[in-house]
């Protein structure tokens, strides 16, 4: 499952993460079918359009059947075992989630653009709707505080990354970092990470109601 197609966007390369699985939604959510198509197909084919090569990334048990590369204990693990598959001569990564089926080719094409006019990262992100609480860690349920709604978003991929900011993040993370993305990473690193206006429709398939409305949207 690695294209060497090539597009219109020279040394673009994506890393499409479908390694996890699937402890909330009840089993392996990526393997899910939408219509007559896949769920990580279409997350690998939407990469594909806009990349010189996709690496896609799977659990260690399914390479035989499914190509790609194994993914590790972790999602950063798997990003890295991905990435340590692009070539060197990439100047951009994409990395997408697989479980989001529904991302656009023009969602890559603006985050790609956002890191070719100069950012470290470029992210796909959509305003907040519901008010936010900051509870205590204790596990009393305490409010600590509550965060101006207006300066949240809820960040969605794939997101795009300077190749040589993506592999430096990496190599300064140890193992042990609480990153939930690639982009807090780069943030962590010193990278500058700027927001593209992300899509409605690319929602995250991490339930069975996610994947009854996946198949709605398909069916329409």
């Amino acid at each position: 499952m690695t294209s060497s197609e090539q597009p219109q966007h020279g040394h673009v390369w994506s890393i499409v993460v479908g390694a996890g699985s699937g402890a909330r939604f009840g089993g392996m959510k990526q393997y899910e079918t939408l219509g007559d198509t896949r769920v990580i197909d279409r997350s690998v084919s939407a990469a594909r359009a806009v990349s010189d090569g996709v690496v896609v990334v799977v659990p260690a048990g399914d390479v035989e059947r499914e190509g790609g590369i194994a993914g590790g204990a972790s999602r950063s693990e798997s990003v890295r075992n991905g990435l340590a598959q692009v070539p060197a001569d990439a100047d951009i990564v994409c990395v997408h989630d697989a479980a989001r089926p529904f991302a656009s080719t023009d969602l890559f094409e603006q985050v790609i653009a956002a890191v070719r006019n100069g950012a470290d990262a470029a992210i796909p992100a959509v305003p907040v709707t519901d008010t936010i609480k900051i509870v205590a860690s204790d596990g009393s349920g305490t409010v600590e505080s509550t965060p101006d709604r207006s300066t949240l978003v809820a960040v969605q991929t794939p997101q795009a990354f300077a190749a040589v900011a993506l592999r430096r993040a990496h190599e300064l993370d140890d193992g042990t970092s609480t990153a939930t993305d690639d982009a807090m990473l780069v943030e962590r690193a010193g990278g500058v990470v700027v927001v593209v206006d992300g899509e409605s429709s690319n929602r995250k398939i991490t339930t069975q109601d996610d994947l009854e409305w996946a198949r709605r949207e398909v069916e329409q």
